[in-house]
């Protein structure tokens, strides 16, 4: 999954930030989004993805290199997109011993039977310090706000800790719930409306019409329609002012230019966003949803499952142009690259293909 790059014209006010759920929370990103997350100019520190203001994270991943300074541990944690240095506090159990008498702990405590409690003070003070000290190849989980220090992008842990995953439980389940999260969240681009003191709003007639059809699709389960299903959807949408007499003879017929030059604006948006396409281009125009699109969805994994076999795609699986090229053959001319990355996620949320790198995919 790749982060928006954004323009800084088009960063979001400052002070709208606090309406995105997310800028509060720790965003469970992949390590190759929170490199490529693109920092703030009004906040340094702030960081967006696909508009999204976000300052904190939260990582699982495997420790492949670290280092050990008097007050911090310098972990690299590997998630399977990327690699990001984390920088650990040491809390006061890992930090040096204090001497036992000046901590209050005085050798005449020892009891009659044998129990000395500077001795058990420095076991327990031991064990805890395994605890806490990590070793490559261990799984450690990180939460805290993201920093670019040294034109390098770390994460600054609030709270780490090892995860002892045996049985590959936990790692399991986070596989499981981060492409939700993307897929219901993340990877939606915020659409935020900025108020003036007359409460009026800067959002646009064609964004309006487009989340009224994002909306549309999303909670009827729609796969296919027809422009004449779905116009009457945004008809409110288009000026009902009385016309004047003179004007009453060409007051209808400018309605309907203007919802029909509307309904082609948003589905001109929604076939860039990737969202729906039309398989062949006739008069009574279909429109298919992307991922609502069966036929779709089994020509890409057949193709993938297919040309993974050969010698050439064996090692690294197919790269994404070479399957695009390979349905406009099979399926239709009409899916775009941005129709296909999204059949692409939703096929590895269903764990029908996996991504071997960057743009290449092959099944399991």
């Amino acid at each position: 999954m790749q982060a928006a790059t954004m323009d800084p014209a088009e960063e979001p006010p400052s002070m709208l930030w606090g309406l995105d759920p997310l800028f509060s929370a720790f965003a469970r990103l992949y390590v190759k989004d929170i490199l490529q997350m693109t920092e703030s100019i009004q906040v340094p520190g702030i960081y967006f993805y696909n508009r999204h203001p976000i300052y904190k994270v939260d990582v699982l991943g495997t420790v492949v290199y670290k280092k050990e300074r008097e007050d911090f541990f310098c972990y690299g944690v590997d998630d399977g997109t990327g690699v990001i240095n984390c920088l650990c506090w040491k809390s006061q159990l890992l930090k040096p011993e204090e001497d036992p008498i000046k901590a209050g702990v005085k050798p005449s405590d020892v009891g009659q039977g044998g129990f000395n409690p500077v001795a058990e003070l420095k076991k327990l003070r031991q064990a805890q310090q395994e605890r806490r000290r990590l070793e490559l190849g261990e799984l450690l989980r990180v939460r805290g706000p993201v920093k670019t220090s040294r034109q390098q992008r770390e994460i600054m842990a609030s709270t780490y800790y090892r995860v002892d995953d045996p049985m590959m439980a936990v790692q399991i389940e986070w596989m499981m719930e981060v492409p939700q999260l993307y897929r219901e969240f993340y990877d939606k681009p915020l659409l935020l409306k900025s108020e003036g003191a007359a409460g009026i709003s800067t959002e646009t007639p064609l964004s309006k019409a487009a989340n009224i059809m994002r909306r549309f699709l999303d909670q009827k389960s729609v796969t296919r329609f027809r422009t004449y299903d779905v116009q009457d959807l945004l008809e409110p949408l288009i000026s009902n002012k009385p016309p004047s007499a003179d004007e009453h003879s060409v007051a209808g017929p400018s309605a309907c230019r203007q919802l029909q030059q509307l309904l082609k604006e948003v589905l001109k948006t929604l076939q860039d966003e990737g969202l729906v396409y039309q398989r062949a281009k006739f008069q009574d125009e279909v429109y298919y949803v992307t991922t609502g699109d069966k036929d779709l969805l089994i020509a890409v994994k057949d193709i993938i499952r297919e040309d993974s076999k050969k010698n050439k795609y064996a090692e690294k699986g197919c790269h994404v142009l070479h399957i695009l090229s390979a349905v406009r053959q099979r399926h239709s001319l009409n899916v775009s690259r941005a129709a296909l990355e999204l059949v692409l996620k939703a096929l590895e949320c269903s764990s029908d293909i996996i991504s071997t790198s960057d743009n290449s995919y092959t099944a399991f």
